[in-house]
């Protein structure tokens, strides 16, 4: 789906919007793409079904339970929507339960209880625990180096469409980075061509970045070879103003997917520009 204009556009970044977007919405919608397009993607960079994910923005999207169908056992769901996310409750509680869906407005102290019995009797469970407001941009419930990999597919580009764009963005990025172990992956998915998503990303962390294509229409049993592999990297300058010309062609028709491998030996490193591949 292809964000709009105007002044829609500017509601994005907030929660009222969402909440009335998704009091009317009751079937399920995967924003840019859905998991088995991506799978083997995911597959790629977070090879280990017992990693823990970070669904940022997952709003009504059926992307985390394909995740749990491909065998992933800790997969935890966030949006800054109520109305969405106790739908995904109801919804998932009882068939699903590998699938975590947590409101951002969550206890500290209970979160915290929460994954501890998780773990020490092996079974996920469902929560919502309101209290208090957690903005994607400020996860402070979540710990230092919490998840193997967080993925967002729009939520970043929700955010540069609201007011204060660049400012939340960045904030936003920094908490990605936080809530990630060394060595995570925060797997941004985005119509955002490199020129424009490059500077924002290396100037928010230290990231070690690749980037990947996928055409934004995929047809099933289409014939024809992909515009590129999903699986291979595209190669590009420090800038990425290479990429679409000499690689993709004028204004190819895809979503840009940049895989950032957080990497904290990169503070006592060379540049940030040196680690984009």
């Amino acid at each position: 789906m292809t964000m709009g204009l105007g002044s829609t556009t500017q509601a994005y970044g907030e929660s009222w919007y969402w909440d009335n977007r998704y009091s009317h919405e009751s079937g399920p919608f995967d924003w840019y793409q859905k998991y088995p397009a991506l799978a083997p993607l995911i597959n790629l960079y977070v090879p280990h079904r017992h990693q823990r994910i970070l669904v940022v923005g997952c709003g009504n999207s059926a992307f985390g339970e394909g995740m749990v169908d491909d065998g992933y056992e800790d997969v935890v769901n966030i949006d800054i929507s109520t109305v969405v996310i106790e739908a995904m409750q109801r919804k998932y509680s009882d068939h699903l339960p590998q699938l975590k869906c947590i409101l951002h407005y969550i206890n500290a102290t209970l979160l915290a209880r929460y994954f501890n019995d998780c773990y020490m009797i092996n079974t996920k469970l469902f929560a919502m625990l309101p209290d208090f407001q957690m903005d994607v941009r400020q996860m402070d419930d979540f710990q230092t180096g919490s998840f193997d990999a967080v993925i967002d597919k729009g939520t970043l580009d929700s955010i540069l469409c609201g007011s204060n764009s660049r400012q939340n963005a960045t904030q936003m990025l920094i908490e990605v980075w936080r809530v990630l172990k060394d060595k995570g992956v925060y797997i941004l998915v985005t119509y955002g061509a490199p020129i424009y998503r490059l500077s924002l990303l290396r100037d928010s962390s230290l990231w070690r970045i690749k980037l990947h294509v996928i055409e934004k229409l995929v047809i099933e049993e289409k014939s024809e070879r992909p515009i590129w592999e999903l699986t291979n990297p595209v190669p590009m300058e420090n800038e990425g103003s290479s990429v679409e010309a000499a690689v993709l062609g004028k204004n190819p028709d895809v979503h840009y997917i940049y895989v950032c491998t957080k990497d904290e030996s990169l503070k006592a490193g060379p540049k940030l520009e040196a680690a984009v591949h």
